[in-house]
């Protein structure tokens, strides 16, 4: 078992306490954005995750056989995983209400509101928004999570198929699917009249159960016997995909999503993913 430590403020002194206090036998220094190691052949856990979180250090012990060239399918979330905003949150902020849609987002969120309940809720608040604002909040406000060019070029390199899938709506992943060459994309799609939001969503509506559902038919075209399915999110509507995956990844996430996953990354960008993997 190894253990990956990354982050802005992880340096030369606080890898050589993780050394001794997990007993590893080598350090290496990894490549990425935030400074990373990996400290080889751990011993003892105790005092690991403690230490991390009062240094603001993200950790993960991870088995030696984890390599990236076994990774096959890459499946994200969009909004507050690939990209930095909830776009739904930035295009009620074009009609003055954000922060009636922010708190019904924030409580689905954290799993207080079904996914598909707390969707419609904000859609119909959208009701009579004009087409063109979309595109305002995709070229205005919409960006990458840092490194999450790097992180898909990489395992794209290694062979692996990507998947995007979001309860967001396909007006943004299309348009990100073509910009960052992703394989699939799932999402919602919005109704529209006389380039207007109806305030409804054409059906089937994504929520968790058909992003797992997604992830597992890649899963069983592209995985094969030994491949490696790879889940990242960051809300309550995730958990079923990531519980599908074989690692999950919860990043910058909402607590019930760190409860249910492989990994946590709190403290760096998306690229530090590609470290998890040898």
């Amino acid at each position: 078992m190894d253990l990956v430590l990354q982050g802005p403020t992880v340096g030369a002194s606080d890898v050589a306490a993780f050394a001794s206090l997990s007993g590893a036998q080598g350090i290496h220094v990894l490549d990425g954005g935030a400074p990373a190691y990996r400290l080889t052949l751990v011993e003892r856990r105790e005092g690991v995750a403690e230490r991390c979180a009062a240094a603001g250090i993200d950790y993960a012990f991870v088995p030696s056989d984890l390599t990236r060239d076994r990774v096959r399918v890459v499946a994200m979330d969009m909004d507050s995983t690939l990209i930095t905003i909830e776009c739904i949150d930035e295009i009620a902020d074009m009609v003055g209400i954000k922060r009636e849609v922010a708190a019904i987002t924030a409580a689905a969120m954290r799993g207080e509101l079904k996914f598909a309940e707390s969707l419609t809720r904000r859609v119909a608040l959208l009701a009579g928004l004009p087409v063109r604002e979309l595109e305002k909040v995709y070229v205005e406000r919409l960006r990458l999570s840092p490194g999450a060019e790097r992180m898909l070029r990489e395992f794209r390199a290694a062979g692996a198929k990507t998947l995007l899938v979001s309860g967001g709506f396909t007006f943004f992943t299309d348009r990100l699917a073509e910009r960052l060459g992703l394989d699939e994309t799932a999402a919602n799609t919005l109704e529209i009249t006389g380039e207007k939001l109806t305030g409804r969503v054409l059906p089937p509506i994504v929520d968790g159960e058909i992003k797992a559902a997604r992830l597992v038919e890649m899963q069983k075209r592209y995985a094969g016997d030994n491949g490696i399915v790879v889940a990242i999110g960051d809300g309550a509507n995730d958990v079923p995909m990531l519980a599908a995956a074989d690692v999950s990844v919860a990043f910058h996430a909402k607590p019930i999503v760190r409860a249910h996953a492989t990994y946590a990354i709190d403290h760096c960008g998306l690229d530090a993913v590609l470290n998890l993997f040898r």
